[in-house]
């Protein structure tokens, strides 16, 4: 299929990424859920987004990632407006999230590889993982919120640390990460990560 080779996280005793994505999804509803229709259009840390924009891309990938869980093409083509598709947006995230937690819970779905380049499915795992955190502080810094992503130590921080480590060559190179931002010294271990990943942890909305 593709030669490009991101290796699992495969260290012993790992916490299973279902039970990852149910501590993220946790503290991302209550962020998605206080975002007020006036804060749509603010600007994001990701320069490409605003919150409508950034939102929907979330939502996207909440969705397409339980396909990839179940071993089942996902279709990243383009991005539906989640937002402005009717009802209540806000419910229909925390639903989804609901589903993805439900996804990688079952039995199998970290087994095996998955996805248009065979990844081992926990690295997919760990992407969404990613991305249900560190967009989630996204759309908290833009909308004025508060976000601790792993109060109580479940182990969310260390797997996307070691995630993101062994990802972070192949994703600058894929366009998926922006060069690394240096944080001072003492900066907490998600300060780090979102260094890692190319974010300033100090932005601040202009």
């Amino acid at each position: 299929m593709s030669d490009i080779d991101i290796p699992a996280p495969t260290v012993p005793g790992a916490h299973a990424v279902g039970e990852l994505l149910a501590v993220a999804a946790a503290r991302a509803v209550p962020v998605v859920r206080a975002i007020a229709d006036d804060q749509l259009t603010a600007p994001t840390p990701c320069a490409d987004y605003d919150v409508r924009e950034l939102l929907n891309h979330l939502f996207h990938v909440v969705v397409q990632f339980q396909e990839l869980a179940a071993k089942k093409p996902a279709d990243f083509g383009s991005t539906p407006d989640h937002v402005g598709a009717g009802g209540d947006w806000r419910e229909r995230f925390a639903e989804e999230t609901e589903r993805l937690v439900a996804a990688w819970s079952a039995p199998g779905a970290e087994e095996g590889t998955t996805g248009a380049m065979s990844l081992p499915a926990r690295t997919v795992g760990c992407m969404v993982l990613l991305d249900l955190t560190v967009h989630v502080w996204d759309l908290a810094r833009a909308t004025g919120q508060e976000y601790r992503p792993d109060p109580a130590a479940t182990g969310v921080l260390q797997t996307l640390g070691d995630a993101v480590a062994e990802m972070a060559p192949t994703a600058r190179k894929m366009g998926l990460f922006a060069d690394p931002v240096p944080v001072p010294d003492g900066a907490s271990d998600f300060e780090r990560l979102l260094g890692e990943t190319g974010r300033d942890p100090g932005w601040i909305r202009p």
